[in-house]
C-alpha cells in the first residue's frame, strides 16, 4: 500500500468532520445560504437582548431605490410600523419578557398586495436576573456536544493510526 494511500485514508474521517459540520448548531454567518432574497425590497437583522432594558434591536435596510413600508410583529402583534427611505436603515427595539421569548416578524406592506413576509427570527431573554434562576444553572464550562465531537475525532485520529499501522505490517505478516 502507498504511503499517498494510507495519507488518503487517514485523512478521510478528519476531512468529514471538518467539512460536514452538525446543522443543529450552525450560525447564519457559517453558511452560504439562506441568503436574503434578491427582490425583498428590506433585509432584517436582530441584535441580541439587551439585559439591562429587555429589548432586542431589530435592523430593517432598504434594498430598494424607493421608500419600503413595513411592519414588525412580535408574537403575531404588531409592535412598529412606518416606512423606510431608500437605501437607508431604520432601528425598532422591541421587548421580550423576561424569561420568555418571542417571534419577530417583518412584513412588507403595500397597497395592492397583503403583507408579505420578508424574514422572522426567534430570540430568547434568558439574560440572569436577580438571584433566583428559575431552573437555568450557572455557566460550568463549555458545552457537552463540543467535548463528544473532540472526543469522536480523537477516536477517529487513533483508529486512522491504527489502520496506518496494520497497512504497513500487514502484507509482510503471511507465513
Amino acid at each position: 500500500m502507498r504511503i499517498s494511500i494510507r495519507l488518503v485514508l487517514a485523512a478521510l474521517p478528519l476531512g468529514a468532520i471538518a467539512l460536514l459540520p452538525s446543522v443543529s448548531d450552525a450560525q447564519t454567518g457559517d453558511w452560504p445560504w439562506p441568503r436574503h432574497d434578491s427582490g425583498d425590497p428590506f433585509t432584517m437583522t436582530v441584535d441580541d437582548v439587551g439585559c439591562r432594558s429587555g429589548r432586542v434591536a431589530v435592523r430593517l435596510h432598504n434594498q430598494t431605490r424607493q421608500l419600503a413600508r413595513f411592519d414588525l410583529k412580535a408574537d403575531g402583534t404588531s409592535v412598529a410600523s412606518g416606512s423606510i427611505p431608500a437605501r437607508k436603515t431604520v432601528v425598532r427595539h422591541v421587548p421580550v419578557g423576561k424569561g420568555s421569548g418571542a417571534e419577530i416578524e417583518a412584513y412588507s406592506v403595500s397597497d395592492h398586495d397583503p403583507e408579505t413576509l420578508i424574514d422572522s427570527s426567534h430570540v430568547e431573554n434568558d439574560c440572569p436576573w436577580g438571584h433566583r434562576r428559575h431552573g437555568r444553572l450557572p455557566y460550568t464550562g463549555p458545552p457537552a456536544d463540543l467535548i463528544g465531537k473532540l472526543a469522536t475525532a480523537g477516536g477517529l485520529v487513533v483508529m486512522g493510526g491504527i489502520l496506518w499501522w496494520y497497512g504497513s505490517i500487514w502484507p509482510r505478516s503471511g507465513m
